[in-house]
């Protein structure tokens, strides 16, 4: 938090940051540094807001980098090849501290950052903003706002607190901040309950689902604008992963039906039209802008406008442009003999050195403009389809044909079958290994089932009842804030 105090009490930083996301569209030029008072003066300057809290977000620190790779390198599916303490080896090993700089304090401290930021951003268009955009357009920007707000306490619970699963949201969460904090002296908040956290991000969601547009104006821009700005779409699909880590199957159903057809071929049938690349590799590349790609955080070579030294995730995980931090576990997902061979997503794996290595889904050089995917359509289809398996008593047949949509897609050969419906369920959590592999949401799916992270290489596996099942909270944290407890 100490980080985040420098920042807001100098409070230029709207039009400072306002030049830092994605080219022509999402960058205006900078303005003046601007006091706390005017900051809301011109929409101009509103909108330079909205910018810095997409800018934010994507910081190396956080969605940009190390969000994902955490998501990955804790689970089994990598080998760490470094013993960089700078690059996660502590939290490959299942064993970062609360003083751990490079994951637990940095991404603490970015994601309360940018929660400041919405929050401040959220309090200045009550005060003045709305008057000077415009209600239609101030519910626009409040429902972005309230969107990055609610995926970063997401982001954080995955990581600093218990799973919900674990006594139906009792445990302590985080603390809940939703008022902009401009200086010292604020830091003292208890933990709310993982249930109030949960609580708060569908309520941030319900909002943005309800005011944010259904889609951009046509126009040259209107790709990049849906998949690198919120959107209707962008909401609810959020709201199918939140509510399926809650284990909130019925709610999971509701929402991904609103942007998913009753059959094949599985697309949105409202608002930005949604649907799977025919070919996967075509999410990775530029321009990055497809149908599959509901929401990602774009980056260009401008400096400052891409992650930064070694939070890429093609440095992490790519040996020929990259520095290889992390090989393929030989013993994960890629030992599959049902993942055949000639299945496209083979496609991104390499064997260099002697060594399997995630080696082509972040294909871009240093400095790493790839796109971190925050959320993918084949997500939602599979989030789908895990609610249906888990809610009815026989297989449910949409639920098969939504999972064999996504293998099918890269693997035509291959049909997916089960005989009950956990097979089926299992069969889902399988194709999530492989679909998004390297793309952060390994660890998520163990914690929300409360299963064993498993062993890999020379780190044993890490039970739910055990010490280090999730981080410790930052230190920073615990020494700023008098009423917060540690894991």
């Amino acid at each position: 938090m100490k980080k985040q105090f420098k920042y807001i009490i100098t409070l230029g930083l709207f039009g400072m940051m306002g030049s830092s996301c994605h080219k022509n569209y999402l960058s205006p030029i900078p303005q003046t540094v601007i006091a706390d008072v005017t900051a809301f003066d011109t929409p101009a300057r509103v909108f330079n807001q909205v910018v810095a809290m997409y800018s934010a977000l994507k910081n190396g620190n956080f969605w940009g980098g190390r969000y994902s790779i955490a998501g990955d390198i804790r689970a089994e599916e990598f080998i760490n090849e470094t013993t960089n303490l700078v690059t996660g080896a502590d939290v490959w090993t299942l064993n970062p501290t609360g003083t751990s700089q490079n994951f637990v304090k940095n991404m603490w401290s970015q994601a309360y950052y940018v929660i400041n930021l919405c929050n401040v951003f959220i309090d200045g268009m009550a005060a003045k903003g709305t008057t000077v955009v415009g209600a239609a357009l101030a519910a626009n920007y409040l429902g972005e706002a309230k969107l990055v707000r609610a995926l970063c306490y997401y982001s954080l619970l995955q990581f600093y607190a218990r799973p919900y699963a674990d006594g139906n949201g009792s445990k302590p969460g985080l603390p809940l901040r939703l008022t902009g904090i401009k200086g010292s002296g604020f830091s003292d908040l208890a933990r709310s309950s993982v249930a109030d956290i949960y609580t708060q991000i569908i309520s941030d969601l319900d909002f943005a689902e309800t005011n944010l547009p259904l889609d951009y104006p046509a126009g040259a821009t209107q790709a990049t604008l849906r998949t690198t700005r919120a959107h209707r779409n962008t909401a609810i699909a959020l709201k199918t992963r939140v509510y399926l880590s809650m284990q909130k199957y019925a709610n999971v159903i509701t929402e991904a039906n609103k942007i998913v057809s009753v059959g094949a071929p599985f697309t949105a049938t409202s608002g930005v039209p949604h649907a799977l690349q025919a070919d996967i590799t075509n999410v990775f590349k530029p321009n990055y802008n497809t149908t599959e790609s509901i929401f990602a955080l774009p980056m260009s070579t401008t400096a400052g406008d891409n992650p930064g030294t070694q939070n890429q995730l093609g440095f992490y995980y790519s040996k020929t442009t990259g520095n290889g931090e992390f090989s393929l576990n030989p013993s994960g997902i890629i030992a599959n003999a049902g993942w055949l061979a000639t299945d496209r997503r083979r496609s991104f794996n390499a064997t260099v050195s002697g060594k399997p290595y995630l080696n082509t889904k972040y294909p871009a050089v240093s400095p790493y403009t790839d796109f971190p995917q925050v959320i993918r359509y084949s997500e939602v289809l599979l989030n789908l389809a895990e609610a249906l398996a888990r809610t009815n008593a026989a297989v449910d047949p949409r639920g098969l044909l939504l999972v064999n949509a996504v293998r099918q897609r890269s693997d035509p050969t291959t049909t997916i079958v089960a005989a009950t419906p956990q097979a089926l369920a299992d069969a889902i959590l399988l194709e999530r290994r492989i679909e998004f592999l390297g793309e952060g949401l390994r660890n998520g799916d163990l914690m929300r089932l409360l299963q064993t992270i498993p062993a890999k290489g020379s780190i044993l596996a890490k039970g739910p009842t055990e010490q280090g099942y999730i981080w410790p909270i930052s230190s920073d944290e615990m020494s700023l804030n008098h009423l917060m407890v540690d894991n």
